[in-house]
Order: structure tokens, then sequence, then C-alpha cells
């Protein structure tokens, strides 16, 4: 009891108290805001990867045919739900009068892409048509049909980053011209020829992944369409990636090493044991195709968490001015206190616990602050660039449209316990010296 009154009574009397415990909140919060933007970009980064790609890729060295009997071996294990094939090319889009873009074309399947990836959920027009999304043009079967991504076809809004979604639906129906290439003679390098190809195709629909680097660049066609336009040589249609999707609580190791076996037995019974494709293939989860430029963001976060614990040790300096102050002026409390029994323990403890009580009282505050500033950080973001006409989070820079706005709460309780600590470590000095203070030097002169 009697700690709690010398708390309370620092407290009210000692306003320069407060000061320590908005250090320690302002310190809390700047990290926890610092650490769940970093982590949720982190996490939508490797989301991103599995939602465009699916959840493990195979991906050769060459493009290959009948692609169906791997899909259908693959989708016979239960621990697969979905596979997809995917061919993909580079080319120029005509769009109109002197608006010409350069595009990745991916000859998808959009039926299954839609199983592996909820490609359909990206679709302006045909969104959540699940299955049933297609290529094929309305009344006009005759008609090739493509998709194409948001940005080839519109730009964002110089100050809100955002599309108008009912401006890029009106060129749905538009007839557009693709022009790509071929090669012929590719077994001889001597003779090798480049040919010309010009598509004509319908905008069926419009893509909206959130992701720049696909919205601004990416069109879709039909794989068999693209396989026939780009490989006419070979046994068509053909591929050069497989998308797949796990089903729930998978291990991804025991994933891999069985869909390693389904591939070479493929290879081996359908391709004539093709070595190139046996031993040049990539098979891969999603995330481990990002592990790079996930280590590397990870490592950014580490440096800038370490810079800023460095600038918040300033609270331990801080407590330690507080509190060694409260101590020198309250020498005759202290003398009191000891004359009256109190072990120097104890007079030590009084000043310890006062300062995890800063700490803790910081930390929650600042723990309060870091949420309402992470879950706001996009209306935040929004108001600053009304305010002050400036434009913090762009896409063509972030790679997302929004930015990600959950709380890390593993990260924030380390925070937490951390700054608690280091406000307890401030206080240690000045409880040492109030604990070997001695009661006669300090109430003879009183």
């Amino acid at each position: 009891m009697l700690k709690l009154f010398l708390w309370l009574r620092y407290l009210r009397k000692k306003k320069i108290v407060f000061l320590s415990i908005a250090a320690v909140a302002l310190s809390v919060s700047l990290l926890i805001v610092v650490a769940s933007l970093f982590t949720g970009f982190i996490d939508t980064f490797k989301n991103t990867a599995v939602e465009a790609i699916g959840d493990v890729v195979i991906t050769p060295r060459k493009c290959f045919s009948k692609y169906d009997q791997l899909i259908e071996d693959l989708q016979q294990i239960e621990m697969i739900e979905a596979a997809t094939a995917k061919i993909t090319g580079y080319g120029l889009l005509h769009i109109g009068m002197g608006n010409v873009r350069a595009v990745e074309i991916w000859g998808i399947e959009p039926g299954r892409r839609s199983k592996v990836t909820g490609f359909d959920n990206f679709l302006l027009g045909q969104k959540n048509a699940g299955n049933n999304a297609t290529f094929n043009v309305p009344d006009s079967p005759e008609e090739i049909g493509g998709f194409v991504g948001i940005g080839v076809i519109n730009k964002p809004d110089e100050q809100t980053d955002e599309y108008d979604l009912d401006e890029a639906k009106k060129v749905i129906g538009q007839k557009v011209i693709l022009t790509t290439g071929t090669t012929s003679g590719a077994n001889d390098a001597s003779l090798t020829e480049i040919k010309r190809k010009v598509l004509n195709f319908t905008i069926r629909d419009i893509v909206e992944t959130g992701v720049y680097q696909f919205d601004t660049a990416c069109i879709y066609l039909s794989i068999e369409q693209l396989s026939k336009t780009l490989y006419p040589d070979e046994e068509l249609p053909v591929a050069d990636q497989i998308n797949i999707k796990l089903a729930e609580n998978t291990d991804s190791e025991v994933a891999l090493a069985v869909i390693r076996g389904i591939w070479r037995n493929f290879v081996e019974e359908q391709l004539d044991t093709d070595l190139d494709l046996i031993q040049f293939t990539s098979i891969e989860t999603a995330q481990e195709m990002q592990s790079r430029y996930i280590a590397a963001y990870l490592q950014q976060m580490n440096v800038l968490l370490v810079i800023f614990g460095i600038v918040s040790f300033g609270v331990v300096l801080l407590v330690f001015c507080i509190f060694y102050l409260i101590v020198r002026l309250k020498q005759k409390d202290i003398a009191i206190v000891k004359s009256c029994g109190a072990a120097s323990s104890s007079v030590a403890g009084i000043f310890i616990g006062f300062g995890s009580c800063v700490g803790i009282a910081g930390s929650g505050i600042g723990v309060a602050i870091g949420y309402i500033i992470t879950t706001n950080i996009n209306i935040i973001e929004q108001w600053i660039r009304v305010a002050f006409g400036l434009k913090l989070w762009r896409s063509s820079v972030y790679m997302f449209s929004r930015i990600p706005d959950e709380v890390n709460w593993p990260w924030a309780l380390c925070i937490v316990l951390t700054a608690i600590i280091a406000a307890t470590i401030g206080s240690l000095i000045p409880a040492v010296i109030a604990a070997i203070t001695k009661p006669v030097e300090i109430l003879r002169y009183e």
C-alpha cells in the first residue's frame, strides 16, 4: 500500500512523469506502425503470389503438349484441389490511333484458372462467374475474345491512384490488334526465322488484380488460340507452366514430392522421356519463388526497426533523468521511509516499480495509438492527399493499390514488453541511489 501511495503521489505532484509516459507511448506506437506496415506488405506480397499463380508452380525450360493428361493425373491426388495450364508470350497491342502498348500475353483456361487462383474475381464484367468465365464473344462465336488488364487501356487518377471502372468497362466489345511473333527452325539456330503474327480480337472483359505489374502489362487469350499463334509447328495445344492449388491443411513439402513424381511419370509415359523436361523443370511453391524478395524486405524491415529502436532508446535516458530528478528532490521522503524501518531493497523497489508502471501506462497508450493509425492508414493517407496534395502510396511504386492495414499483434507484444523493460532499466540507477541514501544525513538538517 505504501508503494502505491507514493506512486500516485509522485504522479500527481510531478507532472513531468507524464512526459516519460508520452515518450514511451510515442515510441511504442511508432514501432508498432512500422512493424505492422512492413509485415503487412510482406504478407500481401506472399498472398498475391498465391492468388496470381497458385500454391505450386511447374515451370519447364520449354513448352510441352498433352498438358490435359498431366492435369488429370494431378487432380486424382487427394491433396491437389485443382490445376491449370498457362503459356506466355510478348507482343504489341494496338488499341487505337497512336495508342500502342508493349504487353505480356497469357494464354489461360478461364474456368480452370478460376478454381486455382480465383481469377474470376478480378474480372469487371464476369466477376464471380467461377467456372463460367469465358472468352466467347456474345452473338459472335466466330470472333476471338480476350481479356485486357485495366492499366493497359486506362490510366489511374493522378490524385487518387484509382481507376474509373465505368470508363474502363466502355472498351468491352472493342476490337484491337495484337502483333506478336513466332519462330521456325528452332532445332537449328542458324536457320531460326522469326515470323510476324497479327491477331485481331475483341475485348471480352477487363482484369483488375490490384497488382500494378499485372494490371498495366498483361492481356489474356485462350491457351488454345495463343498456342496456335506462337507454336504452329508443335502438337497443339501446348503450355509452359502448370499452376496448382493444394487442398487445405496440406503439407507443401509432401505435396512437392508427390508432384515431382507425377511430373516424371508424365514425361516418361507421354513425352518420350524428354530429359530436358525431367532435368530442367522447376517445381516449387509460389512463396519459394518469391523468397529472395521476401528476404530482402525482411532485412529492410529489421534495419528500419533497429534504427527506430536506437532512436527510441532515448526513452531510457528520459526515464533516468526524470527519476533521478525525483530522487534528488524527494530525499526527505526517502529518509522518512527508511527511518520508519523500510529496507533499502523496498525503497529501490518503489522506484523500479514506478518505472515499470510508466512503461505499462505508456505502452498501453502506444498500442491504442498504433492500432488507430495502422487500421486507418488508408484514410490518413487520403487526408494527407486532400490537405497537402501529396500521394504517399502509389501502386506503380509499391505494387499494390491499398496500404496493408492490419496490426501485427505478435510484433506489438514484443515491442510492448521491450518498452516496459526499457522503462524499468531507466529507473534502476535512481532506484539504487535512493536505496543507498542515509536517513541521518538527510534528516540532520531538517
